[in-house]
């Protein structure tokens, strides 16, 4: 039988196909285009948008479990969450695993209800992130200038939540069950700079803004990074560049323990402990270096 696995070519998509390949899986890849998809070897690519559930029949035909996200190419809830369980009910697909939990949509809710064996992996922060929100500047000017660098989160390699999605896609268990997905530790914002200085052997550096700081900068549209994938994920939409500033500075210096709260759930799950920043910033070196570096 078949593994689907959606959000094939995005961050964990991709590993989560290569995990389920080196159990020898046999993996079906959604994506929006196939020409562009670039995924390994053996994996047979299929084309479909989870934000038209119309395209999605074929991709459902003969497949036993099923890696889903809960949102779509923007970043935004999906809107069509019963008729894609309605899909996978009729190509009676056992186990289901969902990513997400930054933001509820109607996939989760008729998941839930529904007859169909639903794991739920809800990671707080991925390391790949960083790659967005830190590698340009990091690259051109070797500094990173945000608010708050003593916050803290458990940031959790992407390829650990690929390997748990597909441990529980081949293995019992896991019914009914909400994961929350951390790394090993808490770190702060400046901690995984140094973190990524060791890793390039070059001077990087976490400069603070004040909140005034962040306010001048960030709401006029100066140097502030891109905004877009945190307004998806607060979920508002027609809300000024201005406001959405103030609402990440109250997020960022407002505590919040689920934010920082480590738990032992991918090393149960996977059977080894997860990697370290430090381990992910070796690997992802590169992207951090000025253009042009070899």
């Amino acid at each position: 039988m078949t593994i689907l696995v959606t959000g094939a070519t995005g961050t964990v998509g991709r590993h989560v196909i290569d995990h389920l390949l080196r159990q020898g899986q046999k993996v079906r890849a959604l994506t929006r285009n196939p020409a562009t998809a670039n995924l390994p070897e053996g994996v047979e690519v299929v084309a479909g948008d989870l934000t038209d559930p119309g395209t999605l029949h074929p991709a459902f035909d003969d497949v036993s479990a099923a890696h889903l996200i809960t949102f779509g190419g923007d970043y935004q809830p999906l809107r069509h969450g019963q008729q894609i369980v309605d899909l996978a009910e009729k190509a009676e697909v056992g186990k289901i695993t969902l990513l997400g939990g930054w933001q509820e949509g109607t996939l989760e809710s008729a998941v839930q209800a529904s007859g169909l064996e639903w794991t739920f992996l809800n990671p707080v922060q991925f390391m790949a992130n960083f790659l967005t929100d830190w590698g340009e500047p990091l690259r051109t000017t070797g500094v990173v200038r945000e608010p708050y660098g003593d916050r803290k989160s458990p940031p959790i390699h992407e390829s650990d939540i690929g390997a748990v999605a597909a441990t529980v896609l081949t293995q019992d268990g896991h019914a009914g069950q909400a994961y929350h997905l951390t790394g090993p530790e808490v770190l702060t914002a400046r901690q995984m700079v140094r973190h990524l200085a060791e890793a390039t052997g070059r001077e990087l550096r976490f400069e603070e803004l004040t909140p005034d700081q962040t306010r001048r900068e960030w709401g006029t549209g100066g140097n502030r990074p891109d905004l877009s994938l945190f307004r998806a994920f607060t979920q508002t939409p027609g809300v000024s560049d201005e406001d959405l500033v103030e609402i990440l500075l109250q997020m960022y210096g407002t505590p919040h323990e689920y934010g920082t709260i480590l738990t032992d759930t991918v090393e149960r799950i996977i059977g080894r402990p997860p990697r370290t920043f430090a381990q992910w910033a070796v690997e992802h070196a590169h992207h951090f270096q000025p253009h042009g570096a070899a």
